[in-house]
């Protein structure tokens, strides 16, 4: 009898699906309620087959650009998607970029208030902004 992967989301809404039913292949006991599937079933198939060439090549992104056919963009584009779709946050180079432009603003507004530079008045108001 051919077996077919379990789908992890909802053809229908896209929504995240439940197992609850799970079956013995050996004796054919079987349990019902309510199991949370792995993370890595929450995957598309083709997230799927992105982690398995990532893994099989040892995360090294030259392998996986080799195997896929994709360019390095792509590669951490794909990457970024699967881990996000594992339910973890990705900081976006262009966000860590922000946020270290603005830690130098506040350091370099704190720097001229230690100067005498400018009043307490002014930093708090230009932090503010």
């Amino acid at each position: 009898m051919a077996r077919y992967g379990a789908p992890g989301r909802c053809p229908v809404c896209d929504g995240p699906l439940e197992v609850t039913r799970l079956r013995c292949t050996q004796c054919g006991t079987a349990i019902e309620g309510q199991f949370r599937p792995c993370r890595f079933c929450q995957l598309n198939r083709e997230q799927q087959r992105f982690v398995e060439v990532f893994l099989t090549s040892r995360g090294n992104i030259k392998e996986v650009e080799r195997v896929l056919g994709m360019s390095y963009p792509t590669v951490r584009s794909r990457l970024d998607q699967v881990i996000e779709a594992l339910g973890y946050r990705v900081e976006r180079e262009s966000e860590a970029k922000d946020a270290e432009a603005q830690a130098a603003r506040r350091k370099a507004i704190l720097e001229a208030l230690s100067r005498g530079e400018i009043d307490t008045e002014q930093a708090l108001k230009q932090l503010k902004h």
